[in-house]
């Protein structure tokens, strides 16, 4: 489903806040929600940040970091539970590929039952690739 639930709109912009994204990555329990200054400033440093919001709250949001020109990796697409399976998530991805059309290249990094969503959204597994990370959190 790609249509928005109702009273719900995208906003592309870098001016976020924490008091608005932080409830967002502990309802997921996301572990950078420990490291909240550093979140902030990831976010607000993406090529591309993309919210989804109800009324005044924000329940969704999906980063790129980008040359601008040829590669694209989406770190980020997390959305309220409450909210999930409802279109959100699908219609934030669907305006980050909008946004870096004709790019030569999408990556994301996708684990349990985000595989599935992802390839929802055209995403397939690259070949005999292997994802390798260094990574400073356990939720995963």
């Amino acid at each position: 489903m790609n249509d928005l639930p109702a009273n719900v709109q995208l906003r592309e912009t870098k001016d976020v806040h924490l008091d608005d994204v932080l409830p967002l990555y502990v309802a997921n329990d996301w572990s950078s929600a420990r490291k909240p200054q550093q979140l902030i400033d990831g976010l607000r440093n993406s090529h591309t940040l993309l919210t989804a919001w109800r009324d005044e709250r924000m329940i969704g949001l999906c980063n790129a970091l980008s040359d601008g020109h040829l590669v694209v990796y989406y770190p980020h697409a997390v959305v309220m539970p409450e909210f999930q399976r409802l279109g959100v998530g699908s219609a934030m991805m669907n305006r980050m590929m909008e946004i870096y059309q004709g790019f030569h290249q999408h990556v994301l990094v996708a684990d349990g039952d985000a595989v599935a969503f992802y390839e929802k959204c055209g995403f397939v597994r690259a070949g005999r690739t292997e994802p390798m990370w260094i990574y400073d959190g356990a939720d995963h």
